[in-house]
């Protein structure tokens, strides 16, 4: 079930935005609605830092931060909303409305977002500095800058415009990347839900089914257990279409003998789970399949155990890399010595991704992989996957035995004080686990 919403951890997260801003206002404004066809919608997706600073979902809001403005230094915090309006809830749902938002959800005001230019006007006069995210939608960028120079129409009434446009993304991408206890439990909680999925489809798929037959058995986890939406489009990928890193088709007939990939994770109340696992679709490894794949999970569990606390965002990588360069060597897929392998770049025939990426509200969540061009080091409270592979193409050069094996293993890892907390470890991954789920009963 959706969690409870908390408007105090949200108004500490506005707290500490105005803090590190110092001077000036911000304008966030919520993602728009987007037309599927003619009169119908792609489900709405609220903006990803509009949420984490209000916990707010509906369509056409805006969120006003206001630092140190001129009225006696103090900040505040000003949500524009849609007004309540009887006849569109009949047709569209419930509306919260600017007053009721207020208390619900704590801000120190709330506006029509009828009045929002007229308001904007106002606050941003005489102020240092306006913080926007620069870039992210075009017709906001062209909105910010009319503004900005209507204000300054008005200097010689004694009113300027901000002299300064920042991103505001700057601080919230910094603030995203720490996950306190809410966030962490919300994401061990979608990770619980996919792996059941991820369990679900494996007792699920046998030959001559079709990839999207599995696809809604994922589905249909997530949503029973209230994760209405996938964080992302579902790969499920059978045989030689798992050497497609971004394969979604999802529409080809499952054949016995080859494995099928899925890389997979529910959202659930605005925060991301992101699994993959590769099992054979019959349930049973072949030899050359068993081989390849003991080789990337070994390569994962190297990777698993470098994410630590103080070790530097690409020691997960550089783990797993010397394990499937190694194994590549023993497949007779790369030649020479392992450094010879990692310096050649060889190995990037059979795996041309990184192992990992941050997650949070965005399955490929914000935060800066390097800090003064050096890989930064993992802290507590980070959440990243990891997620080694290897993909097999038909190739003169490549074992007739090999051809089309795609690998990929993924899970969720949280660094902790003491080490990692692996929020997807009950999704089955060992050869003898996968095969003992998969046997018919």
């Amino acid at each position: 079930m959706p969690h409870m919403l908390n408007p105090t951890i949200y108004a500490q997260r506005r707290a500490r935005l105005l803090q590190t801003m110092q001077r000036g206002v911000a304008i966030i404004p919520t993602a728009p609605e987007v037309a599927r066809n003619a009169d119908t919608h792609y489900a709405y997706r609220h903006d990803s830092n509009f949420y984490y600073l209000t916990g707010f979902t509906e369509p056409e809001a805006v969120l006003v931060l206001v630092a140190s403005p001129r009225e006696g230094g103090r900040t505040k915090s000003i949500l524009f909303c849609r007004e309540k309006n009887l006849e569109r809830e009949i047709w569209d749902g419930h509306r919260v409305g600017p007053d009721a938002a207020k208390d619900q959800f704590g801000f120190d005001e709330t506006y029509s977002i009828a009045q929002l230019d007229e308001k904007l006007a106002e606050l941003i006069g005489n102020q240092s500095t306006l913080f926007y995210p620069l870039g992210d939608d075009a017709g906001w960028d062209q909105r910010i800058l009319k503004l900005r120079s209507a204000v300054q129409e008005k200097i010689r009434s004694g009113i300027r415009a901000p002299d300064e446009i920042r991103d505001v993304r700057a601080q919230l991408n910094e603030m995203r990347l720490f996950k306190d206890v809410h966030e962490l439990n919300i994401m061990r909680r979608a990770a619980e839900i996919s792996t059941t999925a991820h369990r679900r489809a494996m007792r699920f798929t046998r030959p001559d089914q079709f990839e999207y037959q599995v696809e809604a058995e994922l589905l249909h986890e997530f949503c029973s257990h209230g994760a209405r939406h996938p964080a992302y489009t579902s790969i499920v990928a059978g045989g030689a279409n798992a050497c497609v890193l971004h394969y979604v088709g999802n529409n080809a007939k499952l054949r016995d003998g080859d494995l099928l990939l899925i890389d997979a994770g529910c959202e659930l109340d605005g925060y991301a789970s992101d699994i993959t696992r590769t099992f054979p679709v019959n349930g049973k490894f072949s030899a050359a399949q068993k081989d390849v794949y003991e080789i990337v999970l070994a390569a994962q569990a190297a990777a698993i155990a470098a994410a630590l606390p103080n070790q530097n965002w690409d020691a997960p990588h550089d783990a797993a890399l010397r394990v499937l360069a190694q194994g590549f060597i023993d497949l007779k897929l790369c030649q020479g010595s392992v450094d010879a392998v990692l310096e050649n770049e060889s190995y990037k025939k059979f795996y041309m991704h990184r192992t990992g990426h941050w997650l949070g509200m965005d399955v490929h969540d914000v935060g800066d992989y390097k800090v003064d061009d050096k890989w930064r080091a993992l802290q507590p409270g980070m959440v990243l996957t990891v997620e080694p592979g290897c993909y097999i193409r038909p190739a003169d050069d490549v074992p007739i035995a090999l051809w089309n094996i795609g690998i990929r293993i993924e899970d969720d890892v949280a660094i902790t004080e003491l080490g990692n907390e692996v929020l997807t470890i009950a999704a089955p991954k060992t050869v003898a686990d996968i095969e003992e789920l998969m046997r018919p009963s």
